[in-house]
């Protein structure tokens, strides 16, 4: 006790909980590894059900999709909510809706069985598939950079003619 009368924190209280919570994580972080990539190919195989054309509309439209919405969402909270806490949330809600790219991306860059499972199961079930959910997340970066950069000369387009003396 100090001279208020006050306690300062438990620590070993909080980093008994900070072990759990790390093993927890670490151990959720392993199952996840050796299961999500073979059902994240499963469900894409649902959907593709091994035809090279549907393969790659899907891909292109998960590629594109899930690469715009959270572009989308980083650009809001760029553009009109600056905070600290606001960046924190919007990276949050961009990694969520990013997550159909990243675990297919975690198959095709994965070291594990699981993703390698996952990858065959891509080569049978959904041909195309990765490659043009590439090409969708690439068209969408394409478009974001060029809407950033018609928004940026806009403004500076605004500055100079502001700038500029009116004429009669």
């Amino acid at each position: 006790m100090d001279s208020a009368g006050t306690t300062g924190p438990n620590w070993s209280r909080r980093l008994l909980f900070a072990g759990i919570v790390l093993a927890i994580v670490l151990g959720g972080g392993l199952i996840a590894s050796a299961t999500i990539p073979r059902w994240w190919a499963q469900r894409i195989g649902d959907q593709v059900d091994g035809s090279i054309v549907t393969g790659t509309f899907v891909g292109l439209f998960y590629g594109f999709v899930f690469t715009a919405l959270p572009l989308l969402v980083l650009a809001a909270v760029a553009r009109w909510r600056r905070t600290p806490r606001a960046i924190a949330v919007a990276i949050g809600v961009a990694a969520v809706l990013g997550i159909p790219n990243l675990m297919t991306l975690g198959i095709v860059l994965g070291t594990g069985n699981a993703a390698h499972a996952g990858e065959r199961i891509l080569d049978v079930e959904a041909p195309a598939f990765r490659g043009a959910s590439l090409v969708g997340a690439l068209i969408s970066l394409a478009m974001a950079s060029f809407v950033a950069y018609l928004i940026v000369s806009r403004e500076r387009a605004r500055k100079r003619t502001g700038e500029m003396p009116q004429s009669r």
